[in-house]
């Protein structure tokens, strides 16, 4: 049971809300769940990347990247114009840099996955500043 689910349950059973509310609040809530199911990603337009300094360090820089998912999507299509051989040495020089990724077999649906799986990380970077990566 998800965590909406339950707190509306919950509203039902102490009287805050009537039984005709919590019925509307569960379709709804069934309605979002089940658009989010069919392409997730669909409504994701960017891949975002913000830095921001830790509190104590004011004078680190800030970043703010914001990447159109479309443009990622067409770089993996351009991906399969790359020759063989260059595929290989490209897969080649990514494992040497400890990134094991073959763009052979990279395809559009397993970036859906990776945006679906990419929900909102953040990574402390030695105290010093903080990277969030998610998409919008």
């Amino acid at each position: 049971m998800s965590e909406e689910r339950r707190k509306i349950l919950e509203m039902l059973s102490s009287g805050k809300i009537a039984a005709e509310e919590a019925e509307r609040l569960l379709n709804a809530l069934e309605g979002r769940d089940a658009q989010l199911h069919e392409n997730p990603s669909s409504k994701l337009r960017y891949l975002r990347v913000l830095v921001e300094p830790d509190a104590a360090n004011e004078r680190g820089e800030r970043v703010n990247i914001r990447v159109p998912l479309k443009l990622i999507r067409a770089g993996l299509k351009w991906a399969s114009f790359i020759p063989k051989e260059a595929q290989s040495r490209v897969n080649e020089a990514l494992t040497e840099k400890g990134i094991d990724v073959d763009f052979s077999r990279l395809k559009p649906e397993d970036f859906d996955e990776i945006i679906e799986q990419l929900n909102d990380l953040t990574i402390d970077v030695e105290g010093k500043e903080k990277v969030r990566i998610f998409c919008e």
